[in-house]
């Protein structure tokens, strides 16, 4: 059993923000609530509200109503309590003297705690260790969140391959002037139908992607280097989906080619050394070292990074960028990480190429599946 399971451990959080309360009950809240584990026991504090959702959906052993509580410590005052009067009481009733937190508890009742003498104590490193390697049943809901991404990154091309170059070097679609607001609402309707919640989805063209986390604005242009980076939530589990491709809409020049066709190298070096037991670090720096030799430093240019300057990967789960970060571990079996390489340099453009994979013991196993081609 892990270890996890024989502390007890206390989380106030709304699951839709909180990946740690929504691995921990399956129960989607947009407000705070109460989650509790004691001698392996599940409870969560709902309010009445909510409490038959939570009986019908939430995987915890016993549900609390919060408004019960709230009476026991309200009495004969006229006033509601404050919340985390409710709490300490709720607490008090349980035994609870001392409890694991997250990182993130808040503060303030972190205080109104101590003072009702409860030891509150938070967690060194992850809160639910057991997040770190991917189950079965987890590698199936990112395997949907991709294809919720996938269905993004189609639209994308179908509406690139529909573009046509038109006045002031600009692509037109549908009678108008296609600019990046254009596609990423393309992009993010054909996810939305497919059960995604988008977020900040990046159509970056031109210099604008030299910049890697530019969402992109205004037109795009033919023969562009144009980065489309998409990370939407599926919207019923709560896992991320997180890929990208680069496209010319058009004619690749022979700069942009090399510049396309050295990342997806780098990639492709990545998804062959990654396995159990490989120091990701080694993995990145040869990345960076196979990019020099082939004339593409990474260096500060005119006040610019220039090369390839973010990390290799990062881990994907209930989060978007979850631990780990691939460059700063080393890697273990089960771990789902992006792997995505970048090369920026003004002039050109930007190249990233992302996949996402899961390591196993002799290598790796990619879970996207969307392919890769530089001119539309």
């Amino acid at each position: 059993m892990a270890k996890s399971n024989n502390e007890t451990r206390l989380i106030v959080a709304a699951s839709d923000i909180d990946a740690d309360m929504l691995y921990a009950t399956k129960f989607w809240a947009g407000d705070p609530f109460i989650f509790l584990q004691q001698n392996g026991k599940r409870t969560i504090v709902l309010s009445d509200l909510e409490m038959d959702r939570g009986r019908r959906t939430a995987k915890v052993d016993e549900l609390v109503s919060f408004n019960q509580l709230e009476r026991e410590v309200q009495g004969k005052a006229k006033q509601a309590p404050p919340y985390e009067k409710v709490l300490a009481h709720f607490l008090r009733k349980r035994g609870v003297k001392s409890a694991v937190v997250p990182a993130n508890f808040p503060l303030g009742f972190a205080r109104a705690l101590a003072k009702d003498d409860v030891d509150l104590a938070p967690t060194n490193g992850l809160f639910w260790p057991e997040r770190e390697a991917k189950t079965d049943d987890e590698l199936k809901l990112i395997g949907r969140a991709l294809r919720i991404t996938e269905s993004g990154l189609a639209r994308a091309m179908e509406v690139l391959k529909a573009s046509k170059p038109g006045p002031g070097k600009k692509l037109r679609w549908s009678d108008k002037t296609l600019t990046s607001e254009m596609l990423r609402a393309e992009i993010d309707s054909a996810m939305l139908r497919a059960g995604g919640t988008p977020t900040n989805t990046i159509v970056a063209g031109g210099d604008q992607a030299c910049d890697p986390h530019e969402r992109g604005f205004g037109p795009l242009c033919p023969n562009s280097l144009i980065i489309l980076d998409i990370f939407p939530r599926d919207a019923k589990t709560g896992y991320w989906g997180d890929m990208t491709r680069t496209v010319v809409r058009g004619r690749a020049s022979d700069a942009q080619r090399k510049l396309w066709e050295t990342v997806k190298k780098g990639q492709e070096l990545a998804l062959r050394e990654i396995k159990a037991g490989i120091d990701g670090m080694k993995i990145h720096k040869a990345i960076q070292q196979l990019f020099k030799k082939r004339g593409y430093p990474t260096e500060v240019r005119k006040g610019k990074h220039v090369g390839f300057f973010h990390g290799t990967g990062h881990g994907l789960g209930l989060e978007i960028h979850e631990y780990p970060r691939l460059q700063k571990v080393t890697l273990k079996d089960r771990q789902v990480l992006t792997v995505e390489p970048g090369l920026y340099y003004p002039g050109i453009g930007g190249v990233r190429h992302e996949d996402v994979v899961v390591v196993t013991k002799t290598g790796c196993k990619v879970l996207s599946r969307f392919p890769k081609q530089l001119e539309l």
